[in-house]
């Protein structure tokens, strides 16, 4: 079913992982896609698998944390598509424990996971503004959960889960939806990666999930689609986690 034929999406961060999976997911129902990403050959790449399967994307090579330009690429797609969907999907993941990290460092985190969505939910809201439309944020579950070694990430995402419902409220009156999606661990590269170098960190953080077993992109990705899609329309300030039930788990050591 292309439910969303006609409609122009973008999705930030979207050359891979999680945000790949978002920009095939949308395309495939019928989206044009506007991908952003800051590496030009895993976009180019990108890209080309969407359009092998079928779908229509374009791309340009962006590091959002930049934000007039980010701002900029929106308005000018807007202007020359409309613009139906906006995902903020591009992260900045910064570890390490707080005694040891700068505070540009810690900021960085900022800079990508909030700054950016600040200035890409104002663009988005302004185009959106006469027919209506759809922004989901990518948050994380350490938005709403403590981790150590992750003081900066963990804060940059609670802001973001807080700045969608403000954002929400005043999004509601002129037809534009805002909503998160808040994704546990999920097996992306990065996290592939990292797991084949401690395959004994992989196995126990899905043991230690409720569902035991690590997400897929594509799981996150089904979850945005249903925002992005009209099947939501009466959702918004909504946070909807994708986790495996990891954020409503109480540990209690035996």
């Amino acid at each position: 079913m292309n439910d969303l034929k006609d409609k122009t999406a973008i999705v930030s961060g979207g050359s891979d992982g999680i945000g790949l999976a978002i920009a095939r997911k949308l395309s495939l129902k019928g989206a044009h896609v506007i991908i952003c990403a800051r590496n030009e050959d895993k976009l180019s790449v990108a890209i080309e698998k969407i359009k092998h399967e079928g779908g229509k994307c374009e791309g340009k090579v962006l590091d959002v944390s930049a934000t007039e330009e980010y701002s900029q690429m929106i308005t000018d797609v807007a202007k020359k598509y409309g613009l139906d969907i906006l995902v903020n999907n591009a992260a900045h993941v910064g570890m390490g424990l707080i005694k040891d990290v700068n505070l540009d460092e810690f900021q960085k985190n900022f800079r990508t996971n909030v700054d950016a969505p600040y200035a890409g939910t104002k663009a988005a809201m302004l185009a959106m503004s006469e027919k209506g439309g759809s922004i989901i944020n990518v948050s994380s579950v350490n938005g709403d959960r403590a981790m150590v070694g992750m003081s900066g990430y963990g804060a940059s995402k609670a802001a973001l889960l807080h700045f969608t419902r403000n954002a929400a409220m005043e999004g509601a009156r002129l037809g534009v939806r805002i909503n998160s999606v808040t994704p546990g661990p999920i097996m992306t590269p990065a996290t592939k990666a990292w797991f084949d170098s401690d395959p004994n960190a992989g196995a126990a953080i899905a043991d230690a999930n409720p569902m035991g077993r690590i997400g897929t992109p594509e799981e996150v990705a089904n979850v945005v689609y249903f925002l992005a899609s009209d099947e939501s329309s009466y959702i918004t300030g909504a946070s909807i986690p994708v986790d495996g039930g990891k954020a409503n788990e109480l540990y209690v050591p035996t």
